[in-house]
């Protein structure tokens, strides 16, 4: 067994051979310039450019295709001017269209998603770090999109950070013109950086075409912050002011539950904070938060033995939430703030909590967080504190090392539980080199508990390299048995005993390789195809493999944007105890060594056209018996007021004698109508065996004022055997965002 010090060495290691890796491989991949000048008139938004700044303002254009390819200018052509006043960074684009016919436009609802919709989007790096910034979009019908762009963009942006910002589109025959106003309160930013990070991209999507202004190549998402250009500004922009918003929020409901005859009527009312300390550092305040989800997880069909992980979608915890949220990996995160407020799907009342976070300078990053919550006495729990430190540091050009503490601590009443408490110490290194092509993480974690003991450290090492043929990854984890993060997500580490309903932890190892090639055919209607493997195997402390996935596929992508994919699979998985495999209370197979195999196909059609579809069909061995798993969606757009869709899952699992077969069903048909920019119905049915349950859920969205909503939600559930109503809910939220 590898010690402490075995495990830093290597970490030491590994990190000095990434930090050189990185290094070696700097280079500026872009030259593009845009100068900035200062207004010296009043901008006015109305998508006609007339304005005296605006006819002065350096007029860039010429941009590069991201899609179909990546070798040539775009087609459509596209220009873009820039100016800024004491208050607000102004953008204005020109975006002409040639051909006739109808723009794509999914809906009218705000943060549609960018790459299957016509659009005009700015990507900004304020600190020029290439790690971290902003997104802002419109679509030719004026909707608006914006998120945060973490971790170098390479995996996009985050949609989930809401902010106020204003533009206005206006349509003309042979084109349409943007115009954006992003407030300085809006962004963070330092105000000795003289030159900031930026890139333009433009969807025609009746060429279907992609294209920015500093060239992206195809292979990396156009929000990637390696490739940006330069805005040079012709004076520092300075902090504007006081910078304070006040979200209070308001809530009712009623319920009623048919099966134990039991009616609730409830109300709750509380207030978030937003204030910046400086303009690159912001505080976050919350009294008596609101930590419901009006818009409710999707129920999904589990066929595994582990828990599924759902994101975090709470605005109190969105803004710099990598800074927090991304260390360690997917299934080992020594912090998941989904944790707190929450203990098995029931809501804990957060009695208030603060949060600072954002940048000290273009190489650090800073987050501090402290929540406080009271004890529910039917659950057995007690108050707790929950204290979150993250540390970062920029190193080379993109990588950075950042350091966490988690600190979990119990109250009894008043006073501190001075044995109830958990605490997770940990250091990350990541890897990002300037051209993009090399990408790593490697990290060591550490909890501490009551009677802790030596095994409890987590640690990891991944590392991919992507060029325009070639993607290969390499990752091994490692888990002890007695690692602890209470405020985390570690689902891996915990196996359960179906026999005894306890739980028991076990060391695993995890190697997952990972190799993918690519052809770029000549033909017009194959845009890039070419096989590959993947490889995940997990093992014990004695090296004994405990699940194995092997995936050979290819995997073809069409130049409409549908794509095709066939896979042969391969499962290894050892039962430590008998186990009901169907998930459906049925009676359980013996312990022990399980190999089977499988088939898939898989296809999806473009998402440009109104009427799209996609089909998934699964057949293979499944422990003793087969499984034959069929599923997918259709979908269509009456652009751009309604979306009307339906989804379906249906698994069937045959068991030789005397087990049962099993048949699941998932079915959500679901209706998204778009009355204005403002004004929006969701209404959806989700029918699903495994959970017993039918669940209708519909939602009004009223929002009167930018980023102030009006929220009303029925939902119904029902036993889907009989239909007998198990219980429903009216929710009515009010949320009022108020600038100071």
């Amino acid at each position: 067994m590898c010690t402490f010090n075995d495990f830093m060495k290597g970490l030491f290691c590994t990190s000095l051979i990434l930090t050189l890796l990185n290094c070696s491989l700097a280079q500026n991949i872009s030259n593009r310039v845009l100068k900035i000048k200062k207004a010296h008139g009043e901008i006015t938004l109305d998508g006609i450019l007339n304005e005296e700044d605006w006819i002065e303002a350096a007029a860039t254009s010429d941009f590069y295709q991201n899609f179909p390819a990546d070798t040539s200018y775009a087609i459509t052509k596209t220009e873009v001017k820039m100016t800024y006043d004491d208050n607000n960074i102004y953008v204005a684009a020109i975006c002409h269209d040639s051909l006739s016919g109808h723009y794509v436009v999914q809906s009218l609802k705000r943060d549609f998603s960018y790459p299957i919709s016509d659009a005009f989007a700015v990507f900004i790096d304020p600190f020029n770090d290439q790690q971290n910034g902003f997104s802002f979009a419109v679509n030719p019908l004026g909707v608006q999109r914006e998120g945060l762009i973490q971790g170098g963009g390479g995996f996009g942006v985050t949609t989930s950070w809401d902010n106020k910002w204003f533009s206005h589109v206006k349509n003309y025959q042979d084109k349409w013109i943007a115009e954006i106003a992003i407030p300085f309160k809006t962004i963070r930013f330092s105000n000795v950086q003289s030159s900031w990070g930026i890139n333009f991209g433009r969807n025609d999507l009746k060429r279907n075409e992609s294209s920015t202004w500093s060239p992206v190549p195809r292979i990396f998402n156009v929000a990637s912050l390696a490739n940006t250009g330069q805005l040079i500004w012709d004076s520092m922009p300075k902090k504007a002011g006081s910078n304070v918003a006040l979200i209070p929020y308001a809530i009712g409901s009623g319920s009623e539950d048919f099966q134990s005859n039991d009616k609730k009527v409830s109300g709750n009312a509380g207030l978030d904070a937003k204030v910046a300390v400086t303009s690159s550092l912001n505080l976050d305040l919350t009294i008596n938060p609101d930590f419901s989800q009006v818009d409710v997880d999707r129920q999904v069909t589990n066929l595994t033995r582990f828990s599924l992980f759902f994101p975090e979608r709470r605005n109190f915890f969105i803004e710099n939430s990598d800074l927090f949220s991304q260390f360690g990996f997917r299934q080992i995160r020594p912090f998941f703030s989904r944790r707190i407020g929450l203990s098995n799907g029931e809501q804990v009342p957060i009695l208030a909590g603060a949060r600072l976070s954002g940048k000290i300078n273009r190489d650090w990053r800073l987050g501090l967080m402290n929540m406080q919550t009271e004890g529910l006495g039917h659950l057995d729990l007690q108050g707790q504190n929950y204290t979150v430190a993250a540390v970062q540091r920029r190193v080379g050009v993109r990588s950075n090392i950042a350091g966490i503490f988690v600190n979990r601590q119990g109250f009894k009443g008043n006073t501190i539980e001075s044995s109830d408490f958990n605490r997770v110490m940990g250091v990350d290194f990541n890897l990002a080199s300037q051209n993009n092509k090399w990408k790593g993480k490697a990290f060591y974690h550490q909890s501490f508990s009551p009677n802790s003991k030596r095994n409890s450290y987590a640690h990891a090492v991944w590392l991919m390299y992507n060029s325009q043929n070639i993607q290969a990854h390499y990752n091994h984890e490692v888990v002890s048995q007695y690692y602890n993060a209470e405020v985390g997500f570690v689902p891996r580490l915990s196996n359960y005993n179906p026999q005894t309903g306890e739980s028991i932890n076990q060391t695993y190892w995890r190697f997952e390789p990972n190799f993918t090639y690519k052809f770029y055919p000549k033909s017009k209607k194959v845009n890039v195809h070419g096989p590959g493997l993947y490889w995940s195997e997990y093992v014990n402390s004695s090296f004994k493999t405990t699940e194995r996935y092997m995936r050979l596929f290819y995997k073809l992508n069409f130049t409409d944007q549908s794509e095709f994919v066939a896979e042969a699979n391969n499962r290894r998985v050892l039962l430590y105890w008998d186990t009901d495999v169907t998930f459906s209370s049925g009676d359980p197979i013996s312990s022990g060594d399980y190999e089977f195999n499988s088939f898939r196909i898989a296809y999806e059609s473009s998402k440009l056209k109104k009427l799209n579809y996609e089909f998934i069909a699964d057949y293979g061995n499944y422990y003793l018996g087969k499984l034959l798993r069929v599923q997918g969606a259709i979908a269509f757009r009456t652009q751009p007021w309604g979306i009307f869709s339906l989804s379906f899952q249906q698994n069937e699992i045959v068991m030789p004698e005397p087990y049962k077969n099993v048949s699941l069903s998932l079915i959500g048909p679901k209706v998204e109508l778009s009355f204005t920019k403002a004004l929006f119905l969701t209404a959806f049915v989700q029918y699903n065996t495994q959970a017993e349950n039918m669940n209708i859920n519909t939602r009004l969205q009223y929002r009167f004022k930018p980023m102030s909503d009006l929220f009303i939600v029925y939902t119904d559930n029902y036993l889907p055997y009989n239909w007998s109503i198990k219980n429903r809910a009216l929710v009515v939220k009010f949320v009022y965002w108020l600038n100071l």
